[in-house]
C-alpha cells in the first residue's frame, strides 16, 4: 500500500515514513480535544483511547472525562506505574471529575505484555471507582484495556 502527499507544485508524491508518522501522531492529538468528539459506545471509546497508551512501556491508568452529551472534556493520564501495576487513588479520580465538572468517565489502561484480559484486581478497581463517583453523580461507561488488541469492560459484561 502507498500513501500519497501532495507537494509545493500540487503533484502527488510517495509519503515517506517520517511524513506518515508525523501526520498520523498530529491526528492522534486531534481526537481528543475539548467538546469535538462524541463517545456513544466502546468502539468510539477503544478508538479515541488506544492510541493514547498503545505505547507505554509501563502501565498507565487514564480517564476520559465527559460532559453531560458525553461529549470529551478532557483525556487525563491519571498514573503511570511499573511493567505490570500502577497504583491508582480514587480520591485523585473524584478531584479531577469535580475539576472538570464532568458527568461521564471512561478509564483505560494499558498491559505492555499485550495480554487484555481483565485481571480480578482491575474489576475490583473499576467496581470500586464506579460506587466512588455514583456518589458525586459522575456515571462510569466503560474501562478499556489496551494492549494487542483493545478490550472494552461493557463489552465484555462486566459494566
Amino acid at each position: 500500500m502507498k500513501l500519497f502527499i501532495q507537494d509545493e507544485q500540487g503533484q502527488y508524491i510517495t509519503a515517506t515514513t517520517p511524513e506518515i508518522i508525523k501526520v498520523g501522531r498530529s491526528l492522534c492529538r486531534s481526537t481528543l480535544k475539548k467538546g469535538t468528539d462524541f463517545i456513544g459506545n466502546s468502539e468510539s471509546a477503544k478508538e479515541a483511547i488506544a492510541s493514547k497508551i498503545s505505547s507505554y512501556q509501563h502501565e498507565v491508568f487514564g480517564c476520559l472525562f465527559l460532559d453531560t452529551k458525553h461529549r470529551i472534556l478532557k483525556w487525563v493520564v491519571m498514573f503511570q506505574g511499573t511493567i505490570n501495576f500502577t497504583t491508582v487513588y480514587p480520591r485523585e479520580v473524584v478531584k479531577e471529575a469535580l475539576r472538570l465538572n464532568a458527568a461521564a468517565v471512561v478509564f483505560a489502561h494499558n498491559h505492555p505484555s499485550g495480554d487484555t484480559t481483565p485481571s480480578p484486581q482491575d474489576i475490583d478497581l473499576t467496581n470500586k471507582l464506579k460506587e466512588i463517583l455514583k456518589v458525586i453523580d459522575v456515571k462510569v461507561l466503560d474501562h478499556i484495556v489496551v494492549g494487542d488488541t483493545n478490550v472494552s469492560f461493557s463489552d465484555l459484561g462486566l459494566m
